[in-house]
């Protein structure tokens, strides 16, 4: 399935790995890819609307 807006098109498909299902979520412009299992998945519930927006302040990394 591909998810698009102005600002991103993220690529997410379900994937069988040796170790269990994942969900692969790919940035095809920038070539970022992660899989994550059902827990990593969870986790992301258990987050704060914020704790997204700090994680854009600098999404390519601290500033040096």
């Amino acid at each position: 399935m591909e998810l698009s807006n102005e600002f991103a098109i993220v690529n997410v498909q379900k994937v069988e790995t040796r170790n269990g299902v994942r969900l692969e979520i790919e940035s095809p412009k920038l070539g970022h890819k992660i899989r994550l299992d059902p827990l990593e998945l969870e986790s992301l519930s258990w987050q704060e609307h914020e704790a997204f927006s700090e994680f854009l302040e600098t999404p390519f990394g601290p500033e040096e």
